[in-house]
């Protein structure tokens, strides 16, 4: 290996984004985010480092095992690269914002950086877009959550994905219910995970039958909350089955055509969620295309819960896996006394203007050589030949 390709690699799950593709990123982004602020959420820029005290607190407290740290050189204070986004928008809604009106809707985009990747998401850099609805219980901003996700899908021309629900706090209600110790909890977890019930009925003791019954209740959202009804559930499972099937009516009032599907017993990336949580997958893609879900905004004071609030992420490099490659722009090469007001007019025309920097070439050679479609010519734009 030489000299060059050593300093050329780069640390596993991080890459390098080139022209074009660069490009054609930028654009769906900024797409995303303005159909988010049609919808009345306004968008902020949070730091990608920020003290680790401040950026693992409340939500963020799960994301510790995925953070890097470093020392402050100026304050001699540790300080955290951000793993997520949301928990920084959950910061600046109880601190910069937290006289704002409320319901609270900001928008996001911007990288993150965590210490793994996961089987589904190798990428240890990824690039997030996002909304969160902060200073609301209703069961509408759930709703609007995840509309709001599936039409920013939707508007970039995918429509074969389905929307996963899942209630995060139904599991824990069962086994504290039971009273099972910590060890068999953690046990009864990576059984669920695995769906494997046999594993399930070999440790969850009295919590068996129930817990084998929410696993059989996967699948479509209308036959899989038929079965949850016919489940005798804890107060706190009861009241979350509940708010499920008026955010499903809901749903499916407003948008006929979402498909919604239900995994009941799914906690893998809602460690940090306090209610229905939902993921959006396409048919025939590994990776999600979002992720979102009800949390909480820590509270200022001891004693305060905090506020309500419902957000969601959409991972930009699996929705650019499913996009069509934009068309070239059209590319012209000017000659190098090509006056600023022609080019102007050019690029209102839809060029992209490329300038010579030598008075004695061929533009046809070099338009050809720079990847341009056509050069400027004594009569106008002209086509590169071959």
């Amino acid at each position: 290996m030489t000299e060059n390709e050593k300093n050329a690699l780069l640390p596993a799950g991080l890459r390098d984004v080139l022209p074009g593709d660069a490009a054609f990123e930028a654009t769906i982004v900024e797409r995303i985010v303005t159909l988010f602020g049609r919808h009345g959420y306004d968008r902020v820029k949070a730091p990608l480092i920020e003290f680790e005290d401040g950026l693992l607190s409340g939500a963020g407290i799960a994301l510790a095992p995925q953070t890097f740290r470093l020392m402050d050189p100026v304050s001699q204070r540790m300080m955290g690269v951000r793993a997520d986004i949301t928990p920084q928008i959950a910061r600046i809604a109880r601190t910069r914002l937290s006289r704002a009106p409320r319901p609270l809707r900001l928008s996001y985009a911007g990288e993150v950086l965590r210490v793994r990747g996961s089987q589904l998401r190798p990428e240890r850099q990824i690039l997030q877009v996002g909304a969160e609805l902060i200073g609301s219980a209703s069961p509408s901003a759930d709703t609007e959550i995840i509309e709001l996700a599936a039409d920013a899908i939707g508007s970039l021309g995918i429509d074969d994905f389905s929307v996963d629900l899942t209630v995060p706090r139904l599991v824990p209600s069962i086994l504290e219910q039971h009273g099972l110790s910590d060890d068999i909890v953690g046990t009864v977890r990576e059984a669920l995970d695995r769906k494997d019930p046999e594993a399930v009925e070999s440790v969850a003791g009295a919590a068996t039958e129930t817990l084998v019954a929410l696993l059989e209740a996967t699948g479509p959202v209308d036959s899989a909350v038929e079965r949850l009804k016919a489940l005798s559930l804890p107060e706190t499972g009861e009241a979350e089955r509940k708010r499920l099937e008026e955010v499903v009516a809901r749903l499916q009032a407003s948008s006929s055509d979402l498909r919604l599907t239900l995994d009941p017993v799914e906690n893998r990336g809602f460690e940090y969620h306090t209610g229905i949580g939902f993921t959006i997958f396409a048919r025939g893609i590994s990776g999600e295309l979002a992720r979102g879900g009800r949390y909480r905004v820590q509270g200022n004071t001891e004693g305060d819960s905090g506020e309500r609030a419902t957000g969601v992420t959409l991972y930009v490099d699996t929705i650019l896996g499913m996009l069509p490659e934009t068309e070239a722009n059209k590319r012209i090469l000017v000659p190098s006394t090509t006056l600023r007001d022609v080019k102007s007019d050019l690029q209102k025309q839809g060029w992209v203007t490329v300038s010579a920097l030598n008075d004695d070439i061929d533009l046809a050679s070099e338009a050809q050589q720079l990847a341009c479609s056509h050069f400027l010519g004594e009569s106008g734009p002209e086509p590169v030949k071959g």
